[in-house]
């Protein structure tokens, strides 16, 4: 697939999960969130038929790390109030993926035109999640430092099916010194609720990744000639499996423009 351009970031970073979302909801953020409301868990977004719904919760549940399962809603519900209480799924997202029997149709800012009766939608964990976590721990977060998307890519390790659903991972990269991808190793285990630790360190093609400076998604960064590039499961995996099953319709964030929760990211530690 190709990448679009992600659009500006707001000019004011949103403070807390309810700011983010009620400026996407005004249309005054429709870029990347990484690094807004600091301490509040951030989610990707997939929304399927009903029908599919089961295989696809079947799906999360056998691949935990690409797909960690943080909220799902009733058919037609656009609320997940666990995750906020004052939340709209269709508009308080910067941007959306539309998905038509698995070509992408349309990438809007909301999506109520799109929405239906029959609509589950699924909140995953995101590794935007434990960057707080490495950024206190003094490891500088190339994407953030650049203002732009985390890069992603599919990958040829597959994933575990569920009925229809099956396709390879999608993983997150950052460019890391050995020291700091030790580092990164250990804050990130403590997560394992948002992705948890790395799945893959350093040589790119052993995963089917051509090009490093080419992504899938969001947008490439520079590896300095001390770094390695760590490679963490990804929750644009659903968006590789839609291009694999073409459902006849989903609707997904825009890669890097997550769902800001009104949850903290401390209470997914585990020590």
């Amino acid at each position: 697939m190709t990448t679009l351009n992600t659009g500006p970031r707001a000019a004011e970073p949103a403070q807390t999960g309810r700011a983010a979302r009620l400026m996407s909801r005004q249309g005054d953020l429709t870029g990347p969130t990484a690094g807004l409301a600091p301490g509040y868990v951030q989610g990707n977004l997939a929304i399927l038929p009903a029908a599919l719904a089961g295989d696809f919760l079947r799906f999360c549940q056998l691949n935990p790390k690409p797909c960690p399962l943080l909220a799902t809603s009733s058919p037609g519900d656009w609320q997940l109030p666990s995750l906020g209480s004052d939340l709209d799924i269709r508009t308080d997202i910067p941007r959306y993926r539309v998905f038509r029997n698995g070509e992408l149709i349309d990438e809007p800012y909301d999506v109520r035109a799109h929405w239906r009766d029959d609509l589950v939608s699924f909140a995953l964990g995101c590794s935007f999640s434990f960057e707080e976590a490495l950024i206190e721990g003094g490891i500088e977060l190339r994407h953030i430092t650049q203002g732009t998307a985390v890069p992603m890519y599919r990958t040829t390790v597959p994933t575990t099916p569920a009925g229809p659903f099956h396709g390879p991972l999608v993983v997150s990269m950052r460019p890391l010194t050995p020291a700091n991808a030790i580092r990164a190793i250990q804050i990130t285990t403590r997560f394992p609720a948002v992705h948890g630790a790395p799945i893959h360190i350093g040589r790119p093609d052993l995963i089917g990744i051509k090009d490093i400076m080419k992504p899938d998604y969001g947008d490439p960064v520079a590896i300095e000639d001390d770094e390695i590039p760590v490679f963490w499961a990804c929750g644009v995996t659903p968006q590789s499996v839609v291009a694999t099953v073409k459902p006849e319709f989903c609707i997904t964030h825009y890669p890097g423009s997550m769902l800001v929760t009104d949850r903290r990211n401390s209470e997914f530690a585990i020590m």
